[in-house]
């Protein structure tokens, strides 16, 4: 018998070449794998990037200045702020069209309010003026040069409208270089008077504190840790019980507990006087400072340090412990060689976990920090609900994300970010 040989590719059960058909059936596990994760990654992209990129664009963005005064800005670029002398009337006029215009749509307040923040006293000065321009005819009446100076002397101010020039833009600095104890002034950029430079103590502030606070979290939370790993099953989860406690009462309760556990005339400074320890005319100071912060902010973030510590600490067999001591070890170095290298996978989740939640916490510093043991956080916080200088705000969060970004960056380069278990 003769064998027949096929010289063309091999084909599928359906008659298409099987390299087309294995390519279309990856091709398909594909789409069905995107369309499975496609709510989640919608998910994460408006809760997650979207406020992020909208951070990032706030702490630049600058387009209310030249929207708003379109023909001034282009007035304003023949003019040399360094001549030290006021623009001309061709500039007033200018600016007259647009504020007469900014006061008919109502925005002359905000574009007061933006340039507020780099120059205190103009947001006041465009709301009197805005009264003003209401009655004013922009055929008949002139010079407007004249009429400004009549409304508010502050018109005549010379460094008003090197403002106006610094800020024409649509993009700014102006925002990272205030998050930064500096600002841009006509000589150029330097740094803020030396009783307004508050922005760079809270940075190094809000970092040192957080690395003591996961310091002293490791430290209290180690041995728990340990303690539970090792006891029996029905008594360990007993005491889990009572970390996981913590979870199911008010953030805000618990920080309002220890604000009367820390004040002069609260339980601790009570207890301390009753035995003899203080004097009840010297009472401890531990309220509205760095310690009643690191206090009260260790207890709260105590239990997430804990959890992932347990979590790797359960997989280490005791049998390794036993095999030390059997080859001579002592209890110490049992642990320091065999045990301690095991776990510090668990040290670098719960520090990485405990760290990034206290910089971005500023409940707790609020209400038991006073003027020395607050946060970046509730400057931001302020700056977006009280004062609204939403751009200065988005500048600050960018800063620190920068920041956190960094220290992940040099944690992974010295520990490694593969070494992180949760057990």
């Amino acid at each position: 018998m003769s064998e027949t040989t096929h010289s063309g590719p091999m084909l599928a059960a359906d008659g298409m070449p099987l390299k087309r058909s294995l390519a279309r059936a990856l091709r398909r596990q594909k789409l069905r794998a995107l369309a499975l994760v496609a709510p989640l990654l919608i998910f994460v992209l408006l809760t997650f990037v979207t406020p992020i990129v909208s951070m990032l664009w706030r702490s630049v963005e600058n387009q209310i200045v030249p929207e708003t005064l379109p023909n001034t800005i282009v007035a304003l670029q023949n003019w040399d702020p360094t001549a030290g002398e006021l623009p001309g009337e061709d500039v007033y006029a200018a600016f007259a069209t647009d504020l007469v215009a900014a006061v008919d749509a109502k925005i002359h307040t905000k574009l007061g309010t933006r340039l507020n923040y780099e120059m205190p006293g103009i947001s006041s000065l465009f709301r009197s003026t805005g009264r003003d321009v209401k009655k004013w005819n922009l055929e008949t009446d002139g010079p407007f040069k004249e009429k400004f100076i009549e409304s508010d002397k502050d018109w005549g101010d010379i460094d008003v409208w090197k403002t106006f020039k610094r800020y024409s833009g649509n993009y700014t600095s102006g925002y990272f270089l205030n998050a930064v104890d500096m600002e841009n002034t006509a000589t150029g950029v330097q740094l803020r008077p030396e009783d307004q430079r508050i922005y760079a103590t809270l940075f190094i502030r809000t970092m040192w504190m957080s690395l003591l606070i996961t310091g002293s979290c490791l430290l209290l939370g180690y041995p728990v840790a340990w303690i539970l790993a090792n006891l029996r099953a029905s008594t360990a989860n007993v005491l889990m019980i009572l970390v996981l406690l913590p979870f199911w009462t008010s953030l805000l309760v618990r920080t309002s507990a220890w604000k009367v556990l820390l004040q002069q005339q609260g339980v601790i400074n009570d207890l301390l006087v009753w035995v003899g320890l203080v004097d009840d005319g010297n009472r401890l100071v531990m309220i509205n400072n760095q310690f009643g912060t690191i206090i009260a902010m260790t207890h709260i973030l105590l239990p997430f340090m804990i959890l992932p510590l347990y979590s790797v600490m359960k997989t280490v067999p005791p049998s390794y412990l036993r095999a030390a001591k059997s080859l001579g070890a002592t209890n110490w170095t049992a642990f320091w060689r065999v045990y301690f290298p095991q776990s510090v996978p668990g040290i670098g989740a719960g520090s990485i976990l405990v760290f990034i939640l206290a910089i971005g916490y500023y409940i707790t510093p609020e209400l038991v920090g006073g003027t020395q043991g607050v946060f970046i956080s509730n400057r931001i916080a302020f700056h977006i609900s009280t004062s609204l200088n939403w751009g200065l705000a988005a500048a600050l969060g960018t800063i620190l994300l920068a920041a956190v970004l960094l220290l992940y960056y040099v944690y992974d380069k010295i520990v490694g970010i593969d070494n992180v278990k949760l057990g």
